[in-house]
């Protein structure tokens, strides 16, 4: 069953969100060396305990919000069940390099979610 696997928050101003998440919830945060993109990873506690890691960037549209993204097994198929359930697939499938593959689609109601699929051969 897919499942919650990261959350990212989308920050108008992501260098004082970061130091604000570090400084109530002493969350390790490191910025990623990924060139053409400002990323922030967000290490909220020890993986041997509940919880999922997130990521920070920079908001496209300057909306701030937050964003789950799903661990699927094929971004492809759940990008055609996205769409055959009413929904829209809003930034297509695109390779995080080493990561993995991302999308991200919407819900009839306009809830912004990704889904995702582990692959380290992504590029």
């Amino acid at each position: 069953m897919p499942r919650v696997v990261h959350f990212e928050f989308h920050s108008t101003q992501p260098e004082s969100t970061t130091a604000f998440f570090e400084k109530v919830f002493d969350w390790k945060i490191d910025k990623w060396d990924n060139p053409g993109a400002e990323y922030w990873l967000l290490n909220t506690g020890p993986a041997d305990q509940p919880g999922i890691g997130g990521g920070l960037m920079r908001s496209r549209d300057g909306q701030p919000r937050t964003v789950c993204t799903i661990d699927v097994p094929d971004v492809d198929e759940y990008a055609r069940k996205v769409t055959e359930a009413g929904g829209q697939i809003v930034v297509p499938k695109m390779a995080i390099p080493t990561v993995g593959w991302v999308a991200y689609g919407i819900d009839p109601n306009g809830v912004l979610f990704g889904i995702y699929k582990h692959d380290p051969d992504a590029r």
